[in-house]
């Protein structure tokens, strides 16, 4: 989980590195696919232009991602959807024949057993290629967040740019929106029988809380640019809090129920959004807080106290679910505190310290208020995923009819027999 860009090497036993990385934005393991021979498998079943093609983007984006581990992500995207593209022209031609014909091998990097997933539907096809540029935009996402002159020292004040925070934000919606044209438009068209095979990941629940959680992480990344505007009012901030307690409680909601959510990679994302619903929910009673302080009368000075105790506990119990997010498998590890959570962490105990002295004499006179915590208010959310469209078709790239199909199986058929001949003719001189 997280960009290989910014990791730590710990030596273990026989002096293996295992490396230890660090997850500002969640990263699902990326897959690579495994080669096939698509030219043998698909002959006199798609042009023979069309099966070369394809066959060399695939094993493009094979050799790319496991050279550079998927830090290549410029170059991956470009494959991806060059290679997307025309399995879209193919899946719109509805050339029924492929379906069957070849098998589509994927594994996951860095894992050296054999083929994880592998399958001869085209649609599953298109989900792994989608799936696998959300996980890249997740990536560049997260390696965005982790600026380079800080990737080696945890120690290091970490700043990271307004540009940078933004281009995030943009990359957080762009997966979104990938992961919602899956859940939307590709798992609708499998049957049950083919969706309960799908790897945890790839599962409708896991999807749909992913797709959620990096709007909340975009919601995260906005509050923390309005906390460093002078322009942003409070009532903004406890907006963009308040946001981001829904998205995460969303997302939560989504895979807590589910039997997914209980191992592997669901398990990890589920530990990962607690921990984010709890900052989320810190911040959004420390601002609701010194909204309510500025009234006037006493009820809103012990209804702010409340808010900030609240906030001083959640904060504790972040930290708390952050351990447990980092120690999941695989392990990672948590940045250094910084942007909002970093003014939060010191703000926080501060305010309520301080505000729980100064209306101390209030607290005892209002027991009952101090048992009931003040309910959040309630907004419209912001965010919404980056629509996406499957490419245009590319003009001639699948076209072709089956006595053209049939002529070129023949003419290479003809060709390899001929090849045959002359090598018998040999052996018989």
């Amino acid at each position: 989980m997280g960009c290989a860009t910014s990791a730590y090497a710990v030596v273990g036993r026989k002096n293996k590195k295992k490396i230890v990385q660090e997850s500002v934005v969640f990263v699902p393991q990326l897959r690579a696919p495994v080669q096939s021979d698509l030219q043998r498998q698909l002959k006199g079943v798609a042009p023979k232009t069309t099966v070369d093609r394809l066959s060399c983007l695939r094993n493009q984006i094979q050799l790319v991602a496991e050279d550079t581990g998927g830090s290549a992500i410029s170059e991956l995207r470009t494959a991806l959807e060059e290679y997307l593209s025309l399995l879209t022209s193919l899946i719109k031609k509805k050339n029924d024949g492929m379906e069957g014909c070849v098998e589509f091998k994927w594994k996951t990097l860095g894992d050296g057993r054999r083929a994880e997933l592998c399958f001869t539907n085209l649609w599953m096809e298109m989900l792994t290629v989608i799936h696998m540029m959300a996980a890249l935009a997740l990536t560049e996402a997260n390696s965005l967040m982790i600026p380079k002159a800080c990737s080696d020292s945890s120690n290091s004040v970490r700043v990271v740019s307004s540009d940078c925070r933004r281009d995030a934000v943009d990359l957080l919606l762009k997966a979104s929106g990938y992961l919602e044209f899956c859940i939307q438009e590709i798992l609708t068209r499998f049957p049950p029988d083919i969706k309960s095979k799908l790897p945890d990941d790839m599962q409708e629940s896991v999807l749909q809380t992913l797709s959620i959680q990096a709007l909340g992480q975009g919601t995260e990344i906005q509050l923390g640019l309005a906390v460093d505007s002078q322009k942003a009012t409070l009532s903004v901030k406890r907006r963009l809090a308040c946001e981001q307690v829904i998205y995460f409680s969303q997302a939560y909601q989504c895979l807590s129920g589910c039997e997914v959510g209980s191992h592997g990679c669901a398990k990890k994302l589920i530990r990962f959004i607690y921990w984010k619903f709890l900052e989320a929910k810190a911040a959004a009673y420390y601002y609701h807080g010194l909204v309510t302080d500025k009234g006037n009368e006493p009820a809103c000075h012990v209804s702010a106290v409340c808010c900030f105790l609240a906030a001083a506990e959640l904060l504790a119990e972040s930290k708390k679910a952050c351990f447990n997010f980092c120690l999941s498998p695989p392990v990672t590890r948590a940045p250094p505190m910084w942007g909002v959570m970093k003014h939060l962490s010191q703000k926080i105990p501060e305010v309520a310290f301080r505000k729980s002295q100064t209306y101390g004499y209030l607290l005892e006179e209002e027991e009952k208020a101090m048992q009931c915590l003040p309910e959040l208010p309630d907004f419209q959310l912001s965010l919404r995923p980056e629509e996406f469209e499957l490419p245009e078709i590319e003009t001639g790239s699948t076209e072709g009819n089956q006595t053209h199909l049939l002529s070129e199986h023949l003419e290479d058929y003809s060709d390899n027999h001929d090849d045959e001949d002359e090598d018998n003719d040999e052996l018989d001189h």
